[in-house]
């Protein structure tokens, strides 16, 4: 059974940081891409970042490119999000996902999200 557990989300000022960790469980976590997605209130969840499955491809939305960085650890089963530079607009909350197939990325091709860990960044 697939889990994924998320952590790290909080409160920070524009311009702080934080840092998004996400555990993995129930699936071979190396054969898989693993993205982070956003959705703000009354908002449609949006792609923030993803990584392929050895590191070797890193993917972000245009809104957080040079702000965010996406890590793993096949060793912890573990997806990382580093957030700097943040502000107001990145206030959401912040899912992980699973690549749909092994040793496959698309965009549009993630699911078993888990529930999500709050971002909220006040001035």
């Amino acid at each position: 059974q697939v889990q994924l557990v998320e952590s790290g989300g909080g409160l920070a000022q524009p311009g702080g940081s934080l840092r998004l960790s996400c555990v993995a469980s129930g699936f071979a976590f190396h054969e898989y891409a693993m993205g982070w997605f956003r959705q703000a209130p009354g908002r449609a969840r949006e792609f923030v970042a993803a990584i392929s499955w050895g590191s070797g491809a890193r993917y972000y939305s245009d809104s957080v490119k040079g702000r965010f960085t996406i890590s793993r650890d096949n060793g912890k089963n573990t997806v990382y999000l580093q957030m700097d530079s943040l502000n107001p607009a990145d206030t959401a909350l912040y899912f992980c996902g699973k690549g749909e197939q092994v040793y496959y990325y698309h965009r549009d091709d993630f699911g078993s999200w888990g529930q999500g860990t709050q971002v909220t960044v006040y001035s």
